[in-house]
């Protein structure tokens, strides 16, 4: 069993190496810069396939405004459906071997996806490229339980907060630039789809060759007997987590950021073009700042944390997701009217209008704050999971993130068509938030003690 820290431990540190120090450190460096190329590799291909099926193909059993989510309920499919597999195989075999595995096989799904880009039959163009949207879903759910619970094994206590910093802020900037990336790729004309299969491609060998320095992680419980049945495992090991009251209201909590997230990133299209009256440039600009704030937000929690796991962080970060998204709903309703035949602005007309700058800022600090708020969630569950079930219990957790993502599109949709504008929703989702807040001080009320006491600067025990 992994050490289960009571959450009124402190563990007192000397003053310690940067975070970055981690970056030039065999035992994380090549696991970092492995998940760094995946993320981006997962964004770009997905991205660009749905713009190519938005701008330039013609297919009948797949219109371009349900291109968007029909692509992403495929990639997150097998979050539900395999995931708890996933985490056995994570507890069962060395580590590092079964990440050589599963990049090898992104490197085959890519191989298929160039013939996909590049299939002059759109019908079956598209249906190839779905194919590999599923087995790149694939590829990220059994790479998912390997990345949390690797960190333990590499890192010591006081290293957790910041190498989950490193890897939220890797993990989010390789999401911005690989849709940034396949946006500009597959409008490239004529040469579009050959750029965007190069770039996979060569993403998926850097993946590779990275994944080749991973060092040697024995296996947490190797004599594990798998169970297929993936159902019957995700309750068996939520069942697990529940037994410990910390460990499952982290696993809420993290799944909860998700349902949030979601949510935003899902209306950033709608909220640009409706609300701001901008162009597809300011989504993208939309998403710079929400991705860079989550960056932000997770490097800092190191710097709060000064070494240690600081779960006064937790409730500070969600009410700054609170205080900015509702103060983001009201930056919306002060925008000057246009009339509605005006063209739209471009990212460079936007940002010369004072009044967009309060938009941008809110949408930077409340997800600069839910870094600060999942960063400790993170590291919590991962000192709180029995060392020979880590891997599974965050499979559990990763199904329950898919489902909770599912939940969100869901409530949003229903909200939307009963008449709520994109701000009243997104304002709503603060107010929402402070609901969660409650429920997890409720179940862990060091958080708010710890909260205090971070305010005031203070050393509590």
């Amino acid at each position: 069993m992994s050490a289960t820290p009571d959450l009124k431990a402190k563990a007192a540190a000397p003053p310690r190496p940067s975070q970055f120090a981690l970056l030039r450190q065999r035992r994380f460096a090549p696991f970092f810069w492995t998940q760094f190329a995946g993320a981006a590799n997962d964004n770009l291909f997905k991205f660009a396939f749905t713009v190519l099926v938005t701008y330039q193909l013609q297919v009948a059993w797949l219109p371009p405004a349900l291109a968007g989510l029909v692509i992403g309920a495929v990639f997150i499919l097998p979050f539900v459906l395999c995931s708890a597999t996933s985490g056995q195989l994570a507890d069962k075999l060395e580590k590092s071997r079964v990440i050589r595995a599963v990049k090898n096989l992104e490197i085959a799904i890519m191989a298929a996806a160039a013939a996909g880009f590049l299939l002059p039959q759109p019908g079956l163009q598209a249906a190839l490229l779905l194919a590999c949207t599923f087995l790149m879903g694939l590829h990220s759910t059994v790479f998912g339980p390997l990345k949390y619970a690797l960190l333990p094994q590499v890192l010591e206590e006081h290293e957790l907060t910041g190498g989950n910093g490193l890897v939220e802020m890797g993990t989010f900037l390789a999401i911005l630039l690989g849709n940034l990336a396949g946006g500009l790729l597959i409008a490239l004309p004529e040469v579009g789809p050959a750029a965007v299969t190069a770039a996979c491609l060569v993403l998926a060998l850097l993946g590779r060759l990275s994944a080749q320095f991973v060092p040697s992680l024995p296996a947490t419980d190797p004599a594990l007997q798998l169970n297929w049945n993936a159902w019957r495992e995700t309750l068996s090991h939520l069942r697990l987590a529940r037994q410990d009251r910390v460990l499952f209201s982290t696993l809420l909590g993290i799944s909860w950021l998700w349902f949030f997230g979601a949510v935003f990133l899902a209306q950033f299209p709608v909220l640009a073009k409706e609300v701001l009256h901008g162009s597809e440039g300011v989504a993208s600009l939309l998403l710079l700042m929400f991705s860079l704030g989550i960056a932000g937000g997770s490097l800092l929690c190191e710097i709060f944390s000064r070494g240690r796991l600081e779960l006064g962080l937790v409730p500070l970060g969600a009410l700054g997701m609170t205080v900015f998204s509702v103060d983001l709903y009201a930056a919306c309703q002060g925008l000057p009217l246009r009339l509605s035949p005006s063209p739209a602005l471009d990212a460079w007309d936007f940002l010369a209008q004072p009044a967009h700058w309060r938009v941008l800022a809110d949408l930077f600090l409340l997800s600069a704050s839910a870094g600060l708020f999942s960063v400790p969630l993170y590291a919590l569950m991962q000192l709180r999971s029995p060392a020979t079930h880590r891997a599974r219990v965050v499979a559990a957790n990763n199904v329950l993130n898919a489902l909770f993502m599912v939940a969100s599109a869901l409530l949003a949709g229903a909200l939307l068509s009963l008449g709520l504008s994109v701000p009243q929703l997104l304002g709503a989702l603060g107010l929402a938030n402070l609901a969660m807040l409650a429920l997890l001080c409720m179940r862990m009320p060091e958080l708010l003690r710890r909260a205090m006491a971070l305010l005031r600067r203070e050393d509590a025990r």
